[in-house]
């Protein structure tokens, strides 16, 4: 395993530093917005949402990193976080994968990757079987264009984060 390698506990380190941002984002958040919040959590994995991991990861393109994440994490709804940011149980990567196959990542390489997430602002976040993370320029998977955000799914979820403690600190998510 890589020093950039998830382990199940980094997860849980992870999980406690954006779990207390979240707690103080929205504990704030009414009197800030007018209105409560939405929902906003890491949501632990259940016996199901592992039953998914162990059918994705016959699929020849979930990175390893991927299962380490769905074997911990079951989802991550951040609904009031700017537009909000959204990390799909493993059960509808299955199931979008089942229906609609894999997203082409490029003519020139012939990849495909797994849509993992999206952004409430439409753009859907896919990771590559090397392990990077990418995301559509535009709301549509039909001959999408990506862009490279992450070399891996560490460093996604670190962006996540900064994007999530720069909101707290003032209100500005960035453009993850």
């Amino acid at each position: 395993m890589s020093d950039r390698s998830l382990s199940p506990d980094w997860l849980v380190s992870w999980t406690d530093r954006v779990s207390g941002a979240l707690a103080a984002m929205t504990g704030e958040f009414e009197r800030r917005q007018g209105f409560p919040p939405g929902t906003n959590e890491v949501r632990p994995a259940s016996s199901d949402d592992q039953g998914a991991v162990r059918a994705l990861a016959q699929a020849s393109l979930m990175p390893a990193d991927l299962v380490t994440f769905y074997g911990s994490i079951g989802g991550v709804t951040w609904a009031d976080v700017g537009n909000g940011y959204f990390l799909d149980p493993a059960s509808d990567v299955l199931l979008r994968l089942q229906e609609a196959g894999a997203v082409d990542l490029g003519v020139e390489h012939r990849l495909q990757g797994l849509v993992i997430g999206s952004n409430g602002g439409g753009l859907t976040y896919v990771a590559a079987p090397d392990g990077s993370v990418r995301r559509t320029r535009t709301a549509s998977l039909d001959e999408p264009k990506l862009d490279k955000v992450a070399d891996d799914l560490r460093q996604f979820l670190e962006l996540l984060e900064r994007c999530l403690t720069r909101f707290v600190a003032d209100g500005e998510p960035g453009s993850l």
